[in-house]
């Protein structure tokens, strides 16, 4: 996932992510012209590196897909945060579901996680690979991956130095939460496909 929070951690991001990895690129609030030039650098970077980039929102340029109800020929992938959501994305065809927020997280402020087992129940039975979000790190997905999730997203998880949520306990001794993110949402959804 990414947005503007990232800045240039972006970047780095990208290069650290396995290939055939997902890109969910968001970036809601840059302006549309700004938002058109980053998304061809991060679709450069993401051919090179055979990830799959998908766009939320106002599709810009061509992607391999879309998140969210815009019109595609590719991949869809679709956010649930409730039962209505998943059932919807099922409807449209989606081809994996973000359900959030497993834990809480900036994007969501305030907001209480679900957790991992309300999170499957969102997606039970649908037959559609289900992506842990929301305040994921590298040490939420080793306790949660035993549920069933299909992989892990997140933005807070790629940049150096996050945010400390209440439930973590990974410190660098500074007082700062470090994590070292492995996989981000490796489903291997192809992106070649009509």
């Amino acid at each position: 996932m990414t947005d503007e929070r990232m800045g240039d951690a972006l970047w780095p991001a990208l290069r650290r992510l396995p290939p055939g990895s997902g890109v969910v690129f968001r970036h809601y609030a840059t302006p549309e012209r700004d938002r058109r030039a980053l998304l061809r650098r991060v679709k450069r970077i993401a051919q090179a590196r055979r990830l799959v980039v998908v766009v939320a929102g106002k599709p810009v340029i061509a992607a391999d897909g879309v998140h969210g109800r815009a019109k595609t020929h590719g991949t869809r992938t679709w956010p649930a945060h409730s039962r209505g959501e998943a059932l919807a994305g099922k409807h449209a065809g989606a081809d994996a579901l973000f359900v959030s927020p497993i834990h809480p997280t900036r994007s969501h402020d305030g907001t209480p996680g679900i957790g991992p087992a309300q999170a499957m129940r969102i997606g039970r039975g649908l037959g559609i690979p289900m992506i842990a979000l929301g305040g994921m790190t590298e040490s939420h997905w080793r306790r949660i991956q035993r549920f069933g999730f299909h992989g892990w997203a997140a933005i807070d998880a790629w940049m150096p130095i996050v945010r400390r949520h209440p439930d973590e306990s990974q410190d660098d001794g500074k007082g700062e939460l470090r994590t070292t993110p492995i996989l981000l949402a490796t489903i291997g959804l192809d992106s070649r496909r009509a």
